[in-house]
């Protein structure tokens, strides 16, 4: 396993761009991939939740993750996301995610058959990572959308006797103390990625390593100065920051379905100048007068000043 990785700064979970028909559009990841670095991302996160992984089939999922690997070139390190339902086709991804280049792995569990135990956990997880040996593995954890509700902290002490590539977490949830927890877990043995973009000052704060977020497709450059004022020991300049970043996540939420501000989140790339198309169903893309108006409330905030 490699063992000199160790992400760190902000890292997109990037879209996968279609076309209106809902066929991917290959031709716009590249496109994609030099605004992200022109941002100074730090790595990429393919085919997750931002990615709509879940609504790709196999082949889809191989092939995006294919285009993405391209179009970095070795530019960035590029973290693919393989769970699945289907325990042989995430095994069959992660195979695939190796044999491409790609630098790790991550995994959300299956979720269909609910898991009600750590040792089923780290059984599906084995299997899953057994596809990719040679690579450093995060575990996906986002309990919002799995419904797995596990120790996360009593998770990495387990499964560092289990899994033998786990290197960190996505750790996509609010409890502060357990992410602290996990920070200092066997002198801060795991690279540890907070997925909440809204509370990146507060993962900061306690030791946070790294951060994947949705939100920095569009806005790496605000998280970044967050990232830059804290390291420098300026808390209110980072304070201030953040609040911009609270300020911009309230009309994506306004404009969003009642389940999930993803559309919204989407649609935004549009309004930078990347249009990356509409969502898969059962996620439904923002209709043109609602993009519209969430360009309106943007403008009004003053986003496109400061948010770029």
């Amino acid at each position: 396993m490699k063992k000199d990785l160790w992400i760190t700064g902000i890292v997109p979970a990037v879209y996968t761009p279609m076309h209106e028909d809902g066929s991917i559009n290959f031709d716009m990841i590249k496109p994609i991939v030099e605004h992200l670095l022109h941002d100074g991302v730090s790595a990429l996160y393919v085919c997750g939740s931002t990615g709509e992984g879940p609504s790709l089939s196999t082949d889809e999922r191989v092939a995006v993750t294919d285009a993405y690997l391209d179009a970095v070139a070795d530019r960035l390190p590029v973290i693919v996301q393989v769970g699945h339902n289907s325990l042989k086709q995430a095994y069959r991804l992660a195979k695939h995610a190796q044999e491409s280049g790609a630098t790790a792995i991550s995994a959300v569990p299956p979720t269909y058959f609910k898991i009600d135990s750590l040792d089923v956990l780290l059984n599906c997880l084995g299997e899953i990572t057994s596809g990719a040996p040679d690579l450093p593995f995060y575990y996906y954890h986002i309990p919002r959308l799995t419904d797995i509700q596990i120790n996360v902290v009593e998770f990495l002490r387990l499964g560092a006797q289990s899994l033998p590539t786990l290197y960190g977490i996505k750790y996509s949830t609010f409890k502060m103390w357990e992410f602290q927890g996990c920070l200092d877990l066997d002198d801060g043995r795991f690279n540890m990625l907070f997925g909440s973009d809204e509370m990146l000052l507060s993962s900061l704060v306690v030791g946070a390593h790294g951060a994947v977020g949705s939100t920095y497709n569009f806005a790496a450059p605000l998280y970044n100065r967050i990232i830059e004022a804290f390291n420098r020991g300026d808390i209110n300049e980072a304070k201030r920051l953040q609040g911009l970043s609270v300020k911009m996540i309230q009309p994506l939420d306004k404009h969003g379905s009642p389940n999930s501000n993803a559309p919204s989140l989407k649609a935004m790339m549009k309004l930078v100048g990347l249009d990356c198309g509409p969502m898969r169903l059962p996620q439904v893309a923002l209709s043109p007068e609602k993009v519209d108006a969430l360009r309106r409330d943007m403008e009004e905030i003053g986003f496109f000043e400061w948010g770029r």
